[in-house]
C-alpha cells in the first residue's frame, strides 16, 4: 500500500556496525518500515533519492566513506534537516561534535549505548511533530482557493490553527495550552486599560495579543531532551534553547499564508524579541530601551509573570503578589520603567484573569 505523503513510515538507519543497526531496527520495527546503509555515502543517496518518503534518520558519526557530520552538512546545504528530522546515534559526544551538529539542524543527539523505551520517546515525540507539521501544510494548500473566497472564515480559521499549534507546543514543553491564552489576555489587557496601547486602533491591539500566542513557536526545533529537562541547563544546552527565539521567526516566515495576516509583522517580532531586556542583556540581538517594541516587551514580562505564578516540574507557584514584587524589584530581569508602573496598575484585573475559564 502506498504510504500516505503527509505521513511518511520509513525510518531510515545509517550506521557502519552491522549489530547496531539490527540492535536499531528492532527497536524501531514495529512502528516503521526500516531502510538501512552501511555507510554516510550511501545514506546521502538514499536520502536525496526521495526524502518526502523518510520519516526520520538514525544517523551515526564514525564511518567510513563519508562521516556522519559530512552527511549533515550535505543535508544542510540542500534544506533537507528543516523537511526531515536527523537523530545522531554515536558514543562520541563531544562539545564542538555537538554544537556544529544542532548547528547544522540535528534535531536530537542520542548516546550510544541505546536505550530502548527513551530512544523511541525522543523519536517518536519528533517524528509526531514532523507530521502534524505536515498535515497542517497540506490541509492549508488544499483548502487555499475556497478560503480566499471567503475571508471571515480565513480569520477565524487561521485563529484556531495558530492556537492549537501553540497550545500542541505548550503541551510537549510540560506546560498547558492555558499559558498562551493568558498571555494574550494579559497582553490585551495592558494594551487597553493602560498608556502601553496609546495610539494603536482595536485592530492592531488584536493583532499583537494573536501575536502573544505564537511567541514560543519555534520550541518545536528543540529536543525533548533540552525542552524538558527538570534541572537546570548547562551552557551548552542554554546556547540550543536560545535558539526557539530565531527558529520561531524563521518558522513564522516561512507559512506563505501567514504573510498576509495582519498580525504577521508582530508575531515575527515577538516570536524573536520575547527575552530581550531593557537593559540590553536578553537575547537574541540584545536590543537595548525603545528598540525592543511594546508587544515584545508587554510579552516578555507577561510570559516571566505567568512562568512564576504557575507551578512547574523545578518550583511550586509563586503567589501573585510575590511575583509581583519580583518583578517591581527587579529579580526576573530588567523591564521598562513605565511598562513596570502600567503592570502595576492593572495587576488586580490581570490576577482575577487567572481566576476565570473564560477564553481570551
Amino acid at each position: 500500500m502506498q504510504a500516505d505523503p503527509a505521513a511518511p513510515e520509513t525510518l531510515l538507519i545509517v550506521d557502519d556496525d552491522e549489530l547496531n543497526r539490527a540492535i536499531l531496527e528492532n527497536i524501531f520495527a514495529g512502528q516503521y518500515r526500516i531502510e538501512q546503509a552501511e555507510n554516510g555515502r550511501q545514506g546521502l543517496e538514499i536520502i536525496l533519492a526521495d526524502p518526502s518518503r523518510l520519516c526520520a534518520v538514525l544517523l551515526d558519526v564514525m564511518m567510513p566513506e563519508m562521516n556522519g557530520l559530512e552527511v549533515l552538512r550535505e543535508l544542510d546545504a540542500r534544506g533537507l534537516t528543516e523537511q526531515v528530522p536527523v537523530f545522531l546515534i554515536t558514543a562520541e559526544t563531544g562539545d564542538e561534535m555537538m554544537k556544529e551538529a544542532y548547528g547544522l539542524g540535528v534535531m536530537d543527539v542520542i548516546g550510544k549505548p541505546v536505550v530502548p523505551y527513551l530512544v523511541q520517546r525522543r523519536v517518536g515525540s519528533v517524528v509526531e511533530l514532523f507530521r502534524a507539521r505536515r498535515r497542517l501544510g497540506s490541509v492549508v494548500e488544499r483548502q487555499k482557493d475556497a478560503l480566499l473566497a471567503q475571508a471571515g472564515r480565513i480569520i477565524e480559521l487561521g485563529h484556531g490553527m495558530i492556537a492549537s499549534l501553540a497550545a500542541a507546543i505548550e503541551f510537549r514543553s510540560g506546560e498547558s495550552g492555558d499559558h498562551v491564552r493568558r498571555l494574550q489576555r494579559i497582553t490585551r489587557e495592558l494594551l487597553t486599560r493602560t498608556e502601553m496601547g496609546a495610539g494603536m486602533s482595536e485592530q492592531t491591539v488584536e493583532d499583537i495579543a494573536l501575536a502573544a500566542v505564537m511567541h514560543d513557536v519555534g520550541k518545536i526545533a528543540i529536543p525533548d531532551a533540552i525542552l524538558n529537562k527538570p534541572g537546570r541547563l548547562t551552557a551548552e544546552e542554554f546556547e540550543v534553547m536560545k535558539t526557539h527565539t530565531i527558529q520561531g521567526a524563521k518558522l513564522l516566515e516561512n507559512i506563505p499564508q501567514m504573510r498576509d495576516h495582519s498580525a504577521y509583522e508582530y508575531a515575527i517580532d515577538i516570536a524573536l524579541h520575547h527575552h530581550e531586556r531593557w537593559d540590553g542583556r536578553g537575547y537574541p540581538h540584545g536590543l537595548k530601551g525603545d528598540e525592543i517594541s511594546v508587544g515584545a516587551q508587554i510579552v516578555s514580562l507577561a510570559d516571566v509573570y505567568d512562568a512564576l505564578v504557575s507551578p512547574r516540574v523545578y518550583k511550586a507557584a509563586f503567589s501573585h503578589e510575590k511575583a509581583l514584587e519580583m518583578i517591581l524589584n527587579g529579580q526576573c530581569g530588567v523591564f521598562s520603567p513605565r511598562l513596570l508602573e502600567c503592570f502595576r496598575q492593572v495587576h488586580p484585573q490581570i490576577r482575577a484573569l487567572y481566576e476565570t475559564k473564560e477564553e481570551g
